[in-house]
């Protein structure tokens, strides 16, 4: 059995109007899955099931709409958190390197996930990364250059060339070479 503690405000959001989400959830995990309202989260099945299921419930916590986090069932998807109070010392800061990272109407975050192929959640504390293992590395990159304070251009210019670099690789894995 696994157990995970996620925010108590993100129960609803795992569970669903009338438990739809967590019955699904179960469904699709094959797993059993007991819902604490104090966000202690139990997970019971198959260890390899209980394995990706975990990551499910984690990413549903830190703010992923359900059926984002879904695709951490799939072999080749991984969940990222980045901790913001490793970077921060006070709420100002953790706030502004959020605005950083979400940038002006969601621009920065837009181009993220694009550019990176992932999904992004900005919630409390933490940044929530679901990629594939072959972009993963550059999302990451990109979030932790805006936590470093380095200029949005530059951060964009990283994400082009980190883009660049991906689709020149998946033509040479495609080819063979």
């Amino acid at each position: 059995m696994q157990v995970v503690k996620i925010p108590v405000e993100r129960v609803k959001s795992l569970c669903g109007k009338g438990n739809e989400t967590l019955d699904m959830l179960k469904r699709v995990c094959k797993v059993e899955i007991i819902a604490d309202p104090d966000g202690e989260i139990e997970i019971e099945g198959e260890p390899v099931d209980e394995f990706f299921a975990k990551d499910v419930v984690k990413a549903i916590g830190r703010g992923f709409d359900p059926n984002v986090a879904l695709k951490l069932l799939k072999d080749n998807y991984v969940l990222k958190i980045i901790n913001l109070r490793e970077f921060a010392n006070s709420r100002d800061s953790i706030t502004r390197i959020k605005s950083r990272i979400i940038g002006t109407d969601g621009k920065t975050k837009s181009i993220i996930e694009s550019d990176a192929e992932c999904d992004l959640s900005i919630y409390g504390y933490t940044i929530g990364i679901i990629s594939t293992l072959d972009t993963a590395d550059i999302a990451v990159g990109a979030v932790v250059k805006l936590i470093d304070g380095a200029s949005h251009s530059g951060v964009y210019s990283y994400l082009e060339k980190a883009r660049r670099r991906l689709k020149e690789d998946r033509i040479k894995t495609e080819l063979g070479a």
